[in-house]
């Protein structure tokens, strides 16, 4: 059921103002992002993505921040000989403190409803606060498909741990967990994912340093 692959190396490198990420690995493939912050409320940014000596994907991304709204317009993959561009709005608005209700139109007919929070990953917040839970409904009109999302997020301070757990409609269950090794700067992650449907099980761990 588990998949295994060639080992891989990457070199990481970050420049400031405007702030500048790049990564890659032995084969040649870049990744890297632009960001620009062009006054105190808007802030654009720029992806680019090549796989070997081809470009794979470029994307342009401007988001603007309001006192209780977040507006965000996105182009992939801009072709003008070809005259073809993806075109993403997103939207969020703050209906109370902890709630945020959003969506989503994409130059294709597609709609994404999700409920969020604010500083939360999954969305609706509940006692104890340790605890976070969400859903997100996500429906796509051009393909006919609906996809309905679970996840949860339990905060443990004392022992510095982090466990984030999902389930989906597509039969797909994953979780990770997060454990900070003071007084070292070092986060052991360790994460496992299941397809019920497909029959594919990935896990694998990492270290964040930082």
């Amino acid at each position: 059921m588990s998949t295994l692959g060639p080992s891989s190396y990457h070199f990481n490198a970050t420049f400031a103002f405007p702030t500048l990420v790049g990564d890659m690995d032995n084969s040649g493939s870049l990744n890297a992002q632009v960001l620009q912050l062009v006054a105190e409320r808007i802030r654009t940014k720029a992806v680019f993505q090549t796989h070997q000596a081809k470009f794979v994907t470029w994307q342009f991304d401007g988001e603007y921040r309001g006192d209780d709204c977040t507006a965000t317009l996105t182009l992939g993959n801009p072709d003008i000989l070809g005259e073809s561009v993806i075109l993403v709005a997103h939207f969020l608005q703050s209906v109370t403190p902890r709630l945020v209700l959003g969506g989503e139109m994409v130059s294709v007919p597609h709609l994404s409803l999700s409920p969020r929070v604010p500083g939360s990953p999954w969305g609706l917040t509940f006692v104890p606060p340790q605890v976070q839970v969400g859903v997100e409904l996500e429906a796509n009109t051009r393909l006919q498909d609906t996809t309905f999302a679970f996840g949860y997020q339990l905060n443990l301070p004392r022992a510095n741990m982090v466990f984030r757990g999902l389930v989906d409609s597509n039969w797909s269950v994953g979780g990770v967990l997060e454990k900070k090794l003071p007084p070292l700067p070092v986060t052991l992650a360790l994460g496992a994912f299941l397809n019920h449907w497909k029959n594919r099980f990935h896990c694998g761990f990492s270290v964040i340093v930082g």
